[in-house]
This record gives structure tokens, C-alpha cells and sequence, in this order.
């Protein structure tokens, strides 16, 4: 065959992903606030779009079926998941009950080495960002991370809790001692002193971070009202020290910080805005829908692309009013694709998962990416785009879309159980075992196979390992130490 140039005319098919296409993907990705952003550039280049106005009924309108036919939750009002409670204090309680430190220090000597609580800081992440980001770390499963990660949302600005724990147990389905145990993973958190209930406890947990809490140190605390009305002889003797180590105790005392979340940020909340609003339907379902005062919303101004035709003499500003025309069609069309993209795949994960919403952690089942996608007949990695950085607003809280997606185990219903769930199962059974016949892996797997969860010896071992608890000797020695 003879060697040389030639030109060759072939028909060849291809998938090309246009400039516009690549865009679509991008924004379904992209959280609420990068959205904000993205659409303020698009507003302040393009001179054909603005923001139109929301009616209500319209908002309505974007609203899934009812999805069951249980009886709904009453009286749930959806935006009061989103809300921080108030620094509140009762001006009839005793200093050391309403966590007034400033008050119930100042009256007694030394009181010039209080902390300057005035000098908060606003820059930086806030103290819900702060502790959050310790959770992961020392939670011992997701499911105790979860409850620890509402609880941090329930802090004041101080760092207090005034929400009850059962008040929290309830709303998230999980029982009253989980809640308690990750109230004092919340109250090992840096800063110390968080997570309390009262100034008392904010104190106790500080004095016992510096290795300082001892009988004497205790009845301090609980006699703040007397150090607050100057009497120090009275407080001295219950005490039973001397003049020196009750100046030592004082001293010590008002280095603490009686409001140690003051030392960062505002709240983390204002960030956090819900994509999607999932409140009980009046049939006893669901109704879903997308929070559109979350997103501007985009229309184009139709008067004034005709005078700015009109005006137009030239051929290339009539080629680029069209170009700008078309550029806001097509971003108005994208953005309600991603909506309800959005809807439909959340809609579906309330579908599946509805048990959690319904009884909380223990009742979720394990779901996958794929399963979502098959049922909505998009393609995975749209359904995992969709979930990435979303929030959902329910009466149990406000989770990432991410959250309901997790494995599981065979179970004999054949519907499988959640991991987090099978964990939660294996912690109930080995702290609700007898100190004299402590369970061994293989004595968890047949309890667990009697209930109807298949699982194998060394699944049981992994799962424990997972979620900190130790083998059937470790904990047979430590139930001896604690005298159980």
C-alpha cells in the first residue's frame, strides 16, 4: 500500500457533554449557598434576568403526595427544628442555679479576675462548627454521633443545655440512657465546660478537667448563692479548710469559664438551611416539598428584552440580546430540573425510609445509592450529586440527605436490617447482660439470630470492635471494678 496524505470522509456517533450540560450537572452538586452565589453572578451578568416573586399556593403546589396512611404527628411546627434556644435565665433562682457567674462571683473578693465575657469572638467557626468537628473522632458509632450532633444544636450561645434529654429522646426515637451517654460525650468536648445544664455543672466539669475536684471543691459549687451574697465565713466552714486553701479554692474557681461557648462564633443554623421540608400530612402521610424561600426565584424580564430588540441596529447586538435570552431560559430550566431532581429523589428516601421517620434511629433501614436510583430510573451518580451538601427538614431534626443511605444485614423478614441499627442492638445487649455471665461474640450472634438477623461470629466481633466495646474478658474485668 502506497504511503502518502489522503482525506477520508467517516460517520461516527459519540457522546459529547456540552458546555451547558457540564453546567447542569455542577449545579445539582451545589448547596444552597453556592447556589445564592451562582445565581447573583448570573443576575449581575445577565441583564434580562430578576428575581420574581413566590406566592404561597405556588410553594404549595411543589408538594409530593402523602406518602402512608399512618396517623401524622400533631401539632409539629417544621421551622421549630431549625431554632436554637434562647440564653434564658430565671431571675428567681439562685445565681448558681441560672448559671449567672459574673453575678455570683462579684460580690466576693478577687472578683477583678473574672473573665472579660464581653469579649466574644465573632470571626471563626462557631461553637456548634467547633464541636461538631470533634464528634466524629470520639462517637463510638454513627448513631451515638447523631444523637451527640443534636444535642450540640440544642446549645445556647454560652454552651448550655436547657432542653430536656427526654424531650430529645423522643424526638429522635432513641432511648433515654443513649441520649445521656452522648450528653457526656458533648460534655468531654473542647472547650470544657459544655453541655451543662447549670452553672453548678459547668463548673463541676471544669474543676474535674484540672484534677481539682474534691469534696471540698464540690461544696463550693454547690454554695454559689453564698459566695454570691458575700458571705465568705459561712462558705469557709462548710468548706472545712483553712483561710490559705479557701483563697486557693476561690482562686481557682474564677479561672473557670462560666460561659465557655462565648469564646467563639455566632450559631452555625444561619448555614444550615433545609433544601427540603418534610412535615406529616393531614392522612397520616408525608408531604414533601422544596424550600423555595431557601433560592431566589428567577424569571425573565420580557418587557425589556423587547425594547432592547427594538434598539437593536446591528447584527451583533441582536446575536447577543439572543445569546443572553437563551442563556436565561436555559438557567431558568436547569435550576427547576435541579428542584426536582431534588424532590424526587427525597421523596423517594422518605418512601424507604419511612420507619425512621416514624420511630426514629433504631428503625432505619439499609439503603443504597443504586436502590434510590432504580426507583427514580436516574443514574447513580446523579442521585449521589443530588444528596451531596442537601439538608432535609423533619420532625425529628434536620439531617444531610447523605445520612439515610447506609448498609446492613440479612434478616429474616427478608427486608435486612440497618448496620447502625444491628450496632445499637449488639451495645443494648451487652450493657443489659448479667456481670456473672458475661456475653461472648458467639453468645451475641445466636441472641441475634433468634431475633432474626443473620449474622456470623466474626460480623458480631467487627461490629462490637466498632463501636468501642470490648471482648467478653475486658468488660468482665471492668464490670468487677465498678462492683456490678
Amino acid at each position: 500500500m502506497a504511503l502518502g496524505p489522503r482525506l477520508d470522509l467517516r460517520q461516527t456517533q459519540s457522546l459529547v457533554m456540552t458546555p451547558q450540560l457540564q453546567q447542569a450537572i455542577k449545579l445539582l452538586a451545589l448547596s444552597n449557598l453556592e447556589i445564592e452565589s451562582f445565581v447573583a453572578e448570573a443576575l449581575e451578568s445577565n441583564p434580562l434576568l430578576e428575581i420574581g416573586e413566590v406566592s404561597r399556593e405556588k410553594g404549595d403546589d411543589t408538594a409530593e403526595p402523602a406518602v402512608g396512611e399512618h396517623e401524622a404527628t400533631p401539632d409539629f411546627d417544621g421551622d421549630a427544628a431549625l431554632d436554637i434556644a434562647d440564653y434564658a435565665r430565671d431571675t428567681e433562682s439562685a445565681p448558681g442555679d441560672r448559671g449567672d457567674w459574673a453575678q455570683a462571683g462579684g460580690s466576693g473578693p478577687g472578683s477583678e479576675g473574672l473573665p472579660d465575657l464581653e469579649n466574644r469572638s465573632t470571626d471563626g467557626p462557631s461553637l456548634a462548627e467547633h464541636l461538631s468537628g470533634q464528634i466524629g473522632a470520639l462517637a463510638h458509632d454513627p448513631r451515638e454521633a447523631l444523637i451527640a450532633g443534636r444535642i450540640v444544636h440544642e446549645l445556647d450561645e454560652a454552651g448550655y443545655l436547657h432542653t430536656d434529654l427526654r424531650e430529645i429522646a423522643e424526638e429522635m426515637g432513641a432511648p433515654l440512657a443513649e441520649v445521656e451517654r452522648a450528653l457526656v460525650l458533648v460534655q468531654s468536648l473542647e472547650p470544657t465546660g459544655v453541655g451543662a445544664r447549670n452553672l453548678s455543672e459547668c463548673l463541676v466539669l471544669q474543676a474535674k478537667e484540672a484534677d481539682r475536684y474534691d469534696p471540698c471543691m464540690a461544696r463550693l459549687i454547690d454554695n454559689l448563692d453564698l459566695l454570691a451574697r458575700g458571705e465568705i465565713s459561712r462558705l469557709r466552714r462548710l468548706c472545712d479548710v483553712d483561710e490559705e486553701d479557701f483563697a486557693d479554692m476561690l482562686a481557682e474557681l474564677r479561672s473557670y469559664d462560666p460561659k465557655p461557648g462565648c469564646r467563639y462564633g455566632g450559631t452555625s443554623e444561619a448555614a444550615i438551611v433545609p433544601d427540603v421540608l418534610v412535615t406529616p400530612g393531614k392522612d397520616g402521610g408525608w408531604q414533601i416539598r422544596i424550600n423555595e424561600a431557601s433560592l431566589p426565584r428567577l424569571v425573565v424580564n420580557r418587557e425589556y428584552y423587547v425594547e432592547l430588540e427594538a434598539g437593536a441596529r446591528d447584527k451583533a447586538s441582536r446575536a447577543w440580546l439572543n445569546e443572553q435570552l437563551g442563556e436565561a431560559d436555559w438557567l431558568i430550566r436547569a435550576l427547576d430540573q435541579r428542584q426536582k431532581t431534588i424532590l424526587k429523589t427525597a421523596s423517594e428516601i422518605v418512601t424507604l425510609q419511612e420507619g425512621f421517620f416514624r420511630e426514629g434511629v433504631s428503625a432505619m433501614r439499609p439503603l443504597t445509592l443504586r436502590e434510590v436510583a432504580e426507583r427514580i430510573e436516574m443514574h447513580e451518580s446523579t442521585v449521589s450529586r443530588v444528596t451531596s451538601n442537601k439538608y432535609l427538614s423533619c420532625p425529628r431534626g434536620t439531617f444531610e440527605m447523605k445520612y439515610f443511605f447506609s448498609s446492613g444485614v440479612a434478616a429474616a423478614d427478608g427486608e435486612g436490617a440497618s448496620s447502625e441499627a444491628i450496632k445499637a442492638r449488639i451495645r443494648a445487649l451487652c450493657d443489659a447482660e448479667d456481670p456473672k455471665k458475661v456475653l461472648s461474640d458467639q453468645k451475641l450472634a445466636d441472641l441475634l439470630n433468634e431475633e432474626g438477623f443473620d449474622l456470623a461470629r466474626r460480623t458480631v466481633a467487627k461490629y462490637r470492635e466498632a463501636i468501642g466495646i470490648g471482648s467478653s474478658a475486658e468488660r468482665r474485668r471492668q464490670k468487677k471494678l465498678r462492683g456490678l
